[in-house]
Order: C-alpha cells, then structure tokens, then sequence
C-alpha cells in the first residue's frame, strides 16, 4: 500500500505531500474499516460511497472503530487530494492498493475496461472490517456502480 498522510500543509493545495509505502501491520492490534472504492473522482464513489462515511464517522468511532480507510488502485496524490476535496483528509485514510495487488489476491478486482475510458482493472466496491487483522465483515457490490452491502450503514449494522 502506499498513502499520502495528511499534515495541515496540504491544505493549502500549494503541495502534495510525499506518499509512505505501508504494510498491513497499520491494522494490527486495531478495529478498522476498509471500503473499497474502483476510482476516487467517479460518479458512485465521489457522491455516494465516501460522503456517508464522513457523515457516519463519529458513529463508527464510537463503536470502537480506530480508523477509516477507503482503499483504491489510484495513485495516493489523487487519493490525498479526493481526501482532500471531500474535506475528510484529517479522519479518512486514502490508502493506495499499488496495482491492486491487495484486492486482486483477495478475488476482490472488476475490469472495467469495457467502459472504454481507461479505467482498466480496479478494486471492486467492496467494506471490510478488521480486529487485529481478523475479518469480521465483508461487503461486495454484487454491482459495482452501486452502494448497498459495501456502505456506512451496512458497515455499522455488521460492528
């Protein structure tokens, strides 16, 4: 994985931030929420999928949950700066699945390049939980361009 950790700097929009490579070892001994999105900026993600977990964090928070990531094969600029646009940076980890590798080992990919706009393979719409690297839920959009069994409230309901 790899992620651009948000400092104050970025908010700015005058830098970027450096990326960090980071290994699964970030979940461990912690609760965390993982959602999966195929593209920062795309029209599912952007306006469906990411804003209810902003306006559900306090609540995942207070069900013991120690950190939001939304997952992505984008590379972590876009991912800090969607964070950034959607002006959740400082509570949501956007966390790169470099080619996704991540997702593809999980049987969690779609290839999407039938829609002819470069979008190629990518993370399907899937949330995950974890405690101490255990799963304790899995979403999977049986639809990718759609929010059901991978969003904020199926997330809570599982938790």
């Amino acid at each position: 994985f790899a992620t651009v950790y948000y400092t104050p700097e970025l908010d700015s929009h005058a830098a970027c931030g450096a990326p960090s490579k980071v290994t699964t070892d970030i979940f461990k001994g912690k609760k965390v929420v993982i959602f999966a999105v195929p593209g920062a900026f795309t029209p599912s993600c952007h306006a469906n999928h990411l804003p209810p977990f902003a306006e559900k964090y306090n609540e995942l928070k207070s069900k013991g949950v120690d950190d939001v990531y939304v997952l992505s094969a984008n590379d972590p600029f876009v991912l800090s700066g969607w964070t950034r646009i959607q002006g959740v940076a400082d509570k949501i980890v956007g966390l790169t699945d470099i080619e996704g590798a991540w997702s593809k080992e999980l049987g969690l990919t779609v290839d999407l390049s039938a829609a002819g706009i470069g979008l190629g393979t990518r993370t399907t719409r899937y949330a995950l939980c974890l405690d101490d690297l255990k799963v304790t839920y899995l979403g999977v959009e049986p639809d990718p361009t759609q929010v059901t069994v991978s969003g904020a409230e199926a997330v809570l309901a599982a938790l």
